[in-house]
């Protein structure tokens, strides 16, 4: 699951670019610059990319925690890479290796979201 911050921080910019969309309308309603429109267009679409940045920042962390607590458990001794394992876990010293196979589902799940969003997209 998305983690209450994050959720909350993506939410946030999405009601901001509900409203810059709105504003877009309004203008196109009203007939404005099509320069200060295409401005706006710019500023909604650099808020959606930011919003899709997070999610994805957070999906990449999680798989790059599963991918570390496989290489922890493939290597429990003298496998050449301890000292690199060891760097690793001090960088998220919060894995916990006991709750990966819900991150592994949950990693699943949002990798064929992903893929499917990318193969929907590649035709536009």
């Amino acid at each position: 699951m998305i983690p209450r911050d994050l959720s909350k921080d993506i939410k946030t910019r999405l009601q901001s670019i509900s409203g810059q969309l709105n504003g877009l309308i309004k203008m196109l309603d009203e007939n404005k610059d099509p320069e200060k429109i295409l401005i706006q267009f710019k500023a909604a679409q650099k808020g959606l990319d930011k919003a899709h940045f997070l999610l994805l920042d957070e999906v990449y962390r999680k798989a790059l925690a599963i991918t570390i607590s496989e290489t922890v458990e493939a290597c429990p001794g003298n496998c050449g890479n301890e000292e690199r394992i060891e760097f690793i876990r001090k960088q998220f010293p919060d894995l916990e290796l006991n709750s990966l196979t819900d991150k592994m589902k949950e990693i699943d799940e949002l990798k064929r979201r992903l893929e499917s969003y990318i193969s929907e997209n590649k035709s536009e």
